[in-house]
């Protein structure tokens, strides 16, 4: 697949396995996984069309690593970022003393203020590198980078947990916890 077809399908696995299973007439199990067999035939059944080789291509390439198979293979499903309801099974971990989030410009002064929200999603994500936070944050404008203050949050009570992805997760930062890091330049 050329990097178009890379990012159109991968946009339509963040919608499905995410967001909307039932868009192409599929459910996820309590975990978020569907056999991977019974996706493809939903996929191409709702006039998409993607093969085996496609899935796995766009599995292994995203720069985000989005998508997991199970050990055996047999099923997929995304790593975070769902608004359906799922378990992911993540443990709580110890957090580095300090992460990072990317947000624009223009919510920085709320965020600040009222702290950060889960909002339709599951979680807060949180990042350990400024290349991810900051990529994250210039989706919807200008980016800025939040530093959060992990460990202490960690220290009185806060869980967190890690994807495989590194993407790390919490219910929510409080505002004591946020601090504005840099103007992150894109």
């Amino acid at each position: 697949m050329d990097a178009k077809q890379l990012k159109s399908t991968s946009k339509f696995l963040s919608l499905v396995l995410r967001h909307q299973p039932d868009k192409i007439g599929v459910e996820l199990d309590e975990q978020g996984w569907i056999d991977v067999e019974t996706l493809l035939a939903a996929i191409n059944r709702s006039g998409k069309r993607v093969t085996r080789e496609q899935l796995n291509e766009v599995v292994e390439t995203n720069d985000k690593r989005r998508f997991q198979f199970s050990g055996d293979g047999a099923q997929i499903r995304a790593t975070q970022g769902h608004s359906v309801e799922v378990d992911l099974g993540y443990q709580p971990a110890t957090p580095p003393e300090f992460l990072l989030h990317g947000t624009p410009e223009r919510s920085v002064a709320i965020i600040l203020e009222t702290g950060l929200k889960k909002m339709a999603r599951h979680h807060v994500h949180l990042h350990h590198d400024q290349a991810t936070a900051s990529a994250v944050g210039q989706r919807r404008g200008k980016p800025i980078l939040l530093q959060i203050a992990a460990g202490r949050m960690h220290a009185d009570g806060y869980l967190f947990y890690v994807t495989p992805n590194e993407v790390w997760l919490t219910d929510e930062v409080p505002p004591q916890y946020l601090s504005l890091l840099e103007v992150a330049s894109g």
